[in-house]
């Protein structure tokens, strides 16, 4: 493989079936998938993420010609659609990007190195996800180091939630108003962590300082946390015998909905109470959500694009049948509190919205584009990956040119100015390094 940095290349991604995912053609990942892998849907099965990028625990692979890849071609043939074909091969999107370090550009190969800094998803959430973290760089050495069976590299995950449908989350530590508001109406929580912690809740005000309101949050959440089954188990019992009496005399809160929604989901977890002491976010299709390293979250039900630093690290501690570091997770979190910042993005022309996190490793375009429209995305000193979700066009460089439809994903080198065109609608998204960290 030469010098010659190559044109548009079509990627095929792999998928996780986690059990929290949407089920058979409900789930946009499971259509996405055998799209783009020319596979049929199980009807039966769950579909929870849509994986692109490279790495390991779900690599995509570049479709290149026979005599590019240097191997013999594996019986893989592209459809016909009007372009000359060749017999490809499968090379692992890792490796090609080895063999080709030039397509990442000059800034993201001295900061990265021959690696994608990026790791961008598609997500259809049927039920929750746990109660979770992602530890920062330090954490995450240590954790990998100690445990690299279940932290899988050594790297943070920062990451970015883009709605493509209504979209539910718990995300961060409500605020003291809120936080005193639950001690007062939720007397299962202070028959957990003991009326002089509630107390400690109920005289604290702002004036004493951020770190004295974060050591109270601290000892709230982790004796919640920490508190041993049976006694969950019966307080849980209690709260929704509570909540449903109240159901039949006045309305529920929002919150209070979702808590009897989560039980129904994993009875007798101890997440389900955590959910007061955490913001619930609804985000409309558009709007995206950030969350940085060691801030708790928990994803509910809908559809997103979800970008983030390239790792899988995952502290969790309830909501899940997988398994739990409780000691970890309260330890890790900076116990802020207050709203997260819901993202509207910046319109960069009339049908491509940017979406740009404070993290350098990623941003996210959303690109809409009208019947007989068409758009560019100009030149970047970096590398990007479009995945096309609805409709079908084209998409074109200078010496490259591709039919695209729902499934397909596609890596474009750095410095590419690629255009996109359709006749009768498209809408596809864009991951790249982050415009801040290209400038």
């Amino acid at each position: 493989m030469g010098a010659e940095i190559p044109g548009i290349v079509r990627l095929k991604c792999s998928v996780k079936r986690y059990q929290w995912g949407k089920v058979g053609k409900e789930s946009r990942v499971a259509r996405l998938y055998a799209n783009n892998r020319g596979e049929e849907i199980n009807d039966d099965e769950p579909c929870a993420e849509f994986w692109m990028g490279t790495h390991e625990s779900g690599l995509s692979f570049a479709v290149v010609p026979m005599e590019a890849s240097g191997g013999m071609p594996n019986g893989f043939l592209e459809k016909e659609d009007g372009y000359k074909r060749n017999y490809c091969d499968l090379v692992s999107l890792k490796d090609w990007i080895e063999q080709n370090p030039g397509v990442l550009g000059d800034k993201v190969l001295r900061k990265w190195g021959p690696n994608l800094p990026f790791l961008f998803k598609v997500l259809s959430v049927a039920k929750v996800l746990s109660i979770q973290a992602h530890p920062d760089k330090d954490l995450a050495a240590i954790l990998h180091k100690r445990d690299p069976g279940v932290y899988k590299d050594d790297n943070h995950k920062p990451e970015m939630a883009l709605a493509l449908t209504e979209f539910e989350a718990l995300c961060g530590f409500v605020g003291l108003e809120e936080f005193q508001s639950v001690v007062r109406n939720v007397p299962e929580i202070i028959e957990v962590v003991g009326t002089a912690s509630a107390d400690q809740v109920l005289h604290i005000s702002k004036e004493d300082g951020e770190k004295k309101l974060k050591e109270v949050l601290r000892s709230i959440f982790t004796r919640l946390m920490s508190a041993n089954k049976p006694v969950i188990s019966e307080v849980l019992s209690k709260l929704i015998n509570r909540l449903n009496l109240k159901r039949e005399v006045s309305e529920l809160t929002d919150k209070e909905e979702l808590v009897l929604r989560l039980e129904k989901q994993f009875p007798g977890d101890v997440g389900v109470i955590a959910a007061f002491l955490l913001n619930y976010v609804k985000l409309n299709s558009g709007e995206a959500l950030y969350i940085g390293a060691n801030e708790p979250h928990a994803y509910i039900h809908g559809e997103c694009v979800e970008c983030m630093a390239t790792s899988d690290n995952v502290v969790r501690a309830g909501l899940t049948p997988k398994p739990l570091d409780v000691q970890t997770l309260c330890s890790m979190l900076t116990y802020k509190q207050g709203f997260p910042e819901i993202l509207h993005g910046v319109p960069s022309n009339p049908y491509t919205v940017k979406y740009i996190p404070p993290f350098d490793e990623f941003e996210v375009d959303r690109c809409i584009l009208p019947r007989e429209t068409s758009t560019v995305f100009p030149a970047v000193p970096g590398p990007s990956v479009f995945v096309v979700v609805e409709g079908e066009g084209v998409m074109r460089l200078a010496f490259s040119k591709e039919l695209i439809a729902e499934g397909d994903v596609l890596f474009t080198p750095a410095n590419a100015e690629i255009t996109a065109e359709t006749t009768s609608g498209l809408s596809l998204y864009r991951a790249g390094v982050n415009s801040r960290f290209l400038e």
